[in-house]
């Protein structure tokens, strides 16, 4: 299981500071990597993410950046700053914008380009004026990214075996939308289990409220890393 640990990301999506450390503590060293989103960053800030640090876990910054270029880098070298080791910026902002971002990442930070939100159908892209699939437009926005050197992805289960033929094994590919059977699928559209997942070619998978709601967090998580690992074992043989 040990290869395993370090590609499950846990969401701490959490209102407080308080209530995120509880959470870890309860998990009981059972994951390295933590999710620190829009909530839980505007109301704690740099201190929360100092602090997982210093108690040894990897941060995945996810604050999905959208803004001119120059913002945008400026966002960027910060983060590098905070040694946060991944950040994800949204590939729809643009080439300028990806092509800042690129530059400003420290080689410690890896870049993640947000391409169609999990919570997206066809229907919500039609809306925002986007016609064709939600797969359709997650390579659209990949290719365009992967050319402004942007190497990693966060994409749904549902298109990620589609983005690992397209961009090849380097690309590092982190999957939300991660349910294990009998979860509740919340406000998610494009799901998938943890094992179908990574048979898929996942890099990273990031869970939430399958963990973060569990009666036991550290045997739910356990329970994913098994069936990820399991997954892995069948792929490779």
């Amino acid at each position: 299981m040990i290869e395993n640990t370090n590609r499950l990301i846990v969401a701490l999506d959490f209102p407080d500071a308080r209530a995120a450390f509880a959470l870890v503590d309860r998990l009981e060293g059972a994951v390295r990597w933590f999710k620190v989103g829009l909530e839980l960053y505007i109301a704690e800030g740099n201190y929360l993410v100092a602090e997982l640090e210093r108690r040894g876990f990897a941060v995945f910054l996810d604050l999905k950046l959208h803004d001119i270029p120059h913002t945008v880098g400026s966002a960027v070298r910060a983060a590098s700053r905070l040694g946060v080791k991944m950040l994800t910026v949204h590939a729809a902002g643009g080439p300028e914008m990806l092509a800042a971002a690129v530059e400003a990442a420290d080689p410690g930070l890896s870049l993640l380009g947000v391409t169609v939100l999990t919570s997206m159908d066809g229907a919500q892209l039609e809306a925002t004026g986007v016609h064709g699939s939600a797969a359709a437009q997650v390579e659209r926005l990949a290719t365009m990214a992967s050319a402004y050197g942007v190497r990693g992805f966060v994409c749904s289960p549902m298109e990620v075996a589609h983005l690992r033929r397209h961009l090849g094994p380097e690309a590092l590919l982190v999957i939300p939308g991660i349910r294990p059977e009998g979860s509740m699928i919340g406000d998610q559209r494009r799901i998938a289990t943890p094992g179908a997942a990574m048979a898929a070619g996942a890099s990273y998978l990031v869970v939430g409220r399958p963990i973060t709601r569990a009666a036991n967090p550290g045997t739910a998580a356990r329970a994913i890393l098994a069936e990820m690992q399991s997954a892995v074992r069948i792929a490779s043989a």
